[in-house]
């Protein structure tokens, strides 16, 4: 296993409990997000796949990632990127900033410390 900076293990980390926190409540329809991706344009049907299993896949990237599968942290963690600016424009091209618009927000900045502190890990080991 490659040498991992402890920023990296705890940003990585939270940000995989988060987005899987994040695709489980999509995968399973959760009442909070339906009205507000009704309001997007976004079908129902679309939650559990691509939505809720392309969030599931990129927490289980990242945490393969730290267990040592050679690149596929940094790889799981530039699919998320792409996932979030997706969802941003989506709230953008909809005039739509509700909470969730700003979350995204989050989860993409997240996303790209992920990717900043593991590619250091990786050049600096």
């Amino acid at each position: 296993m490659s040498a991992i900076s402890t920023a990296a293990v705890v940003v990585t980390t939270i940000n995989a409990v988060l987005v899987a926190g994040s695709g489980l409540g999509a995968a399973l329809k959760i009442e909070p997000i339906l009205e507000p991706m009704a309001k997007l344009g976004v079908p129902e049907s679309w939650l559990v796949f691509p939505i809720g299993t392309l969030k599931l896949a990129g927490a289980l990237g990242l945490i393969l990632g730290l267990l040592g599968v050679p690149l596929i942290g940094p790889a799981a963690a530039i699919g998320l990127i792409l996932y979030w600016v997706c969802a941003m424009y989506t709230h953008i091209r909809s005039q739509d900033f509700n909470p969730q618009f700003y979350l995204g927000m989050v989860f993409c900045a997240l996303s790209v410390a992920t990717l900043s502190l593991q590619i250091q890990s990786i050049t600096f080991r």
